[in-house]
Parts: C-alpha cells; structure tokens; sequence
C-alpha cells in the first residue's frame, strides 16, 4: 500500500507467491520501501531505536549524499545487515549514465529499503518476485535477493546500452560523411568509466554478504554468481572502452592518411603548376639572342610546350596514385 506522499509502499511477502498488500499467515515478512534517507533512518528507528544508532555508528547511511556515492555492507548484529550501494541507469536521449542510491536494511521477517535516483530497482525485484521461480529462503531472505537481482539487472541494461552505443559509434567512425566522431568517442569512453565507478564498489562489496557462513542474508549460490555477473558486466565496460580506444586510433589514422592523400594531390597540382611557370619565366628573359625569339611560331610552340609537359605530369601523378 502507499501513504499519501506516495513516498512510501509496503509489502508483505512470504516464501512462495507474489508480494501481497495484506499480511497473512502466508505473507509474514514485511518489505518498506521509501525514497529518502530520512524515511529510511525514520522507519528503521521504528523497527527497532537501537538500528538508527547502529548505523550512525557504522556511517552508512546516517551521513550526507557524496558527490559520488560509495558502498557498504556491514552487519549490524547477528541478525540485521544494512547495504549502501550506487545505482546506475542510461537514458538514450543524451547517451548518459547517470547514479543514484540504494539502501536495504535487512532482517529476519522484514526488509527495509530506499532508493535515490531513475534506476527502477523496486520494480525489478517487485517483478521478480512476482514472476515464475523457485524460492529461496524466507520471505526477508527472497526480498534481499530480489533486490540484489535488481540492482544487477539494471546494471547489465546498462551494459547493453552502452555496447549499442559503442556499435553505432563504430558506424560513424568509418562513415566519412559524417562529422568528426572525436567528441563522440571522448563522451561515450567518459559515460562508460562513469558506470564502472559506479559498480566497482558494487564487487567489492558484495562479497561481504557470503563471508560469514553463519550469517544467511539470501540463498549463497546466488549472491556468488551475482558477484561473478557483476564482475562480468565490468569486463564487458572495460571492453567497450578498449574498443572505444581502437577506434579512436583507427580514425586517427585514417586522418593521418587523408592528410597525406590532400598532401600528395597538393605536391602534384603544384608541380604542375609550376612546369609552365618555368617556361613562362624563361620565356619572359627578353634576351636578344633567345632561341625561337625572332621565330614566327615561337609563341605557339611555348604553349603546345607547356600544355604536352602538364598533361604529361597528370598522367604520371594519376598512375602512381598522387591524384
């Protein structure tokens, strides 16, 4: 259900089905979601006073936004874990990825979150948890890892945008029609580190939460191969900024190459022009005893001259590739 500054929902989910509005016997943990740090530190106090103490203890969430938003996993005590990760989402209209934040508090039969920012990860974990699959765990445990899930889900979105990103840069980059791709490439390399900053603390972090075998957050198997898919996606990033990277030396080269194709034309056309300029220039002495001076076809003869000579250089520059 959601309060009247639709900044709050609650749900109630058990170990099998989908998340209902009502609890019941079948639905015996709670999930809060709220959208500021504020509500989250609020309804946390309301679970239990001591967990707003504990993280302000811990600096997890109890501290202003950063420009850049870090990641935490730290284990309140033996049944409550509370996670601070960045979020990532791309929109198409400016090619740009953009951060924002998530928190999950989690305990044994409720599970407390916000998340800061368009990335959409309460949708994905509602949807998963409301589609077809097995479950794992209790109803708080299967909340946990429907978010994890999310938030992974939305980062590999991220990935294949930028990888569709990076292909139609590709295109343009050996379409010679088109404008220099240099700012494009600079811009879309930026918005690829921007993503793996993002979720390089997400590795790092996630580990934590499969440390402690006595400690269960959320089926173990899955948060392993959610931290192996996290690692993944960043192989991919760096892939396509490598890529990236070839292409910009690709189109480096290819200018270079045009360059030298202008500079060749440029040598043959002067060439040419100055075969006849030097015959003009000899011809322009006035000396009295120049040859063909005094000769009737003196005059037409120097101009068939020059004409033979500079069909003769264009024809040479053409046959080795100059023009």
């Amino acid at each position: 259900m959601t309060d009247e500054g639709t900044t709050t929902r609650e749900w109630f989910v058990g170990t099998h089905g989908a998340p209902s509005e009502t609890a019941d016997d079948d639905h015996p943990a709670r999930w809060l979601q709220v959208t500021d740090k504020a509500s989250f530190l609020a309804a946390a106090e309301e679970i239990d006073p001591a967990l707003r103490e504990r993280l302000a203890q811990v600096h997890v969430v109890a501290r202003d936004v950063p420009k850049r938003p870090a990641a935490a996993v730290r284990w309140l005590d033996d049944d409550w874990v509370a996670v601070l990760t960045p979020t990532v989402w791309f929109t198409e209209d400016d090619r740009q990825v953009h951060t924002g934040e998530l928190g999950v508090l989690a305990g044994p039969d409720a599970v407390l979150t916000f998340e800061a920012g368009e990335a959409g990860v309460h949708d994905h974990a509602l949807g998963r948890l409301r589609g077809p699959g097995p479950a794992h765990g209790s109803g708080a445990q299967r909340v946990t890892l429907a978010v994890v899930l999310g938030l992974v889900g939305v980062a590999s979105e991220v990935e294949v945008a930028l990888g569709d990103a990076v292909a139609d840069t590709e295109r343009v980059v050996f379409d010679r029609t088109t404008a220099d791709p240099v700012q494009r490439l600079y811009d879309l390399k930026r918005e690829i580190t921007e993503a793996r900053r993002a979720l390089l603390p997400v590795s790092a972090e996630l580990p934590e939460l499969t440390s402690d075998e006595r400690r269960v957050v959320a089926d173990r198997r899955t948060l392993e191969r959610v931290a192996s898919t996290v690692e993944r996606i960043d192989r991919h990033l760096d892939a396509h900024d490598d890529l990236l990277s070839d292409m910009l030396q690709v189109h480096l080269s290819q200018v270079s190459v045009r360059q030298n194709e202008d500079m060749r034309k440029i040598s043959a056309w002067a060439a040419i022009l100055v075969y006849p300029t030097v015959i003009a220039g000899i011809y322009g002495m006035n000396f009295s005893h120049m040859p063909e001076l005094h000769w009737l076809l003196g005059y037409p003869f120097a101009l068939l001259l020059m004409a033979v000579g500079c069909v003769v250089l264009y024809r040479v520059f053409r046959r080795v590739g100059w023009l």
